[in-house]
């Protein structure tokens, strides 16, 4: 006979009963300890910067800053757990970034200007510098994926010499010129005053985030229902939403606490015609455009692991290669794919870390791909 008793709802409150109470608010909500940890951990290292700093680092200027200075790295690290995961690594997404800003600052500045006549302010100089960083970022991530994929030689051993390739080749361009200043309204991937949504549109912008949490939680809920599974109790599920909704708008909140620079505000309110009051006027930053550009690629890149045959094969083959091939799965395809998919995602840093700098600069990408690594594995 088989012993069904494990299985009984009673064999499951006499287990719950064995648990402290923290450890059924673990089981009721779901929450990964290790991650509570990591917050913890990142709350107290926070805390004590901002008590050596003398009370400057948990300010909204330096928090907005932060936010938009770790964007690149960021969208980078949600291509980077892709090749994690299928067992790889590429050593070389900040050297590639490096050359793909400078190949859009040249495009911007010189190229379309002088050799093909564009004139300042086209709005095409900015697409088109755009789309041939894109473009490029794609092309190496392919050769590099092809050389690592079809040709059998380490990840560790294409990427280390793109590293130093690319590197050259972003030198070898200019010369070791900084390329400057860019397109206004390519600079405004790079966040700044301009670069931001504003109060009302983040409100919005927050608002809409937490619509969408409630709806992910309600959805979740009833797939459950549907196939049987265990269901949340109605409070976790409620908690959840609120901590994840006040997060969200603490984050709204932050952004528009960080006013326009007072120099900005005068030319922004003489143009305009706007009378300056004797307390001064505020215009809030909001959130940046980079950030959503993130937030944009970090739910695209959630999509396409989760909810995509792509993202199965990734994890099957990052699991057991062999097993990948033998079920049929194309797996070097796969993992030229994934290098694809890394080299687009460092072009679009580099376009965001161009544009906050208003410069393409030889230094842009320097030892990003440790930070991007450090993000993919910590996080």
């Amino acid at each position: 006979m088989t012993d069904t008793t494990s299985n009984t709802p009673a064999a499951d409150r006499a287990r719950e009963s064995d648990l402290s109470p923290f450890g059924r608010f673990l089981k009721a909500t779901e929450l990964d300890i290790r991650m509570l940890g990591m917050v913890g951990a990142l709350l107290i290292i926070w805390v004590g910067i901002h008590i050596l700093s003398g009370g400057l680092f948990l300010t909204p200027r330096n928090l907005w800053n932060l936010s938009v200075q770790t964007s690149s790295v960021a969208i980078m690290a949600t291509g980077m757990v892709l090749v994690i995961v299928m067992r790889n690594i590429d050593l070389s997404v900040g050297s590639v970034e490096g050359v793909v800003g400078m190949v859009m600052g040249v495009a911007q500045a010189e190229f379309l200007i002088r050799v093909m006549g564009f004139q300042l302010g086209n709005p095409w100089i900015w697409v088109i510098a755009l789309a041939a960083g894109v473009a490029l970022g794609l092309m190496i991530g392919a050769l590099q994926g092809f050389i690592i994929a079809y040709l059998e030689v380490p990840a560790f051993i294409v990427t280390l010499g793109g590293l130093l390739i690319w590197r050259g080749m972003a030198w070898l361009m200019t010369s070791g010129r900084t390329v400057a200043p860019l397109d206004a309204t390519f600079q405004l991937m790079g966040g700044g005053p301009r670069g931001s949504i504003g109060a009302t549109a983040s409100w919005i912008v927050g608002i809409l985030a937490c619509v969408a949490v409630a709806l992910m939680l309600l959805n979740g809920r009833s797939q459950r229902k549907r196939f049987k599974f265990p269901l949340r109790p109605v409070w976790a599920e409620i908690l959840l939403g609120v901590v994840a909704c006040a997060a969200i708008l603490g984050a709204v909140w932050i952004a528009n606490s960080y006013p326009w620079p007072i120099g900005i505000v005068r030319q922004y309110a003489q143009r305009n015609g706007i009378t300056i009051p004797e307390g001064g006027l505020f215009i809030a930053h909001g959130i940046a455009i980079p950030v959503l550009i993130a937030v944009a690629v970090g739910i695209v890149m959630t999509f396409i692991t989760r909810r995509t045959r792509f993202g199965r094969y990734v994890f099957a083959i990052g699991g057991n290669p062999e097993a990948a091939e033998l079920a049929g799965i194309n797996t070097r395809w796969v993992t030229m794919k994934v290098f694809m998919i890394m080299g687009v995602l460092a072009a679009i840093s580099a376009a965001i870390a161009s544009a906050r700098l208003n410069a393409s600069t030889n230094a842009l990408g320097t030892l990003d791909e440790l930070l991007v690594i450090a993000a993919a594995v910590i996080g």
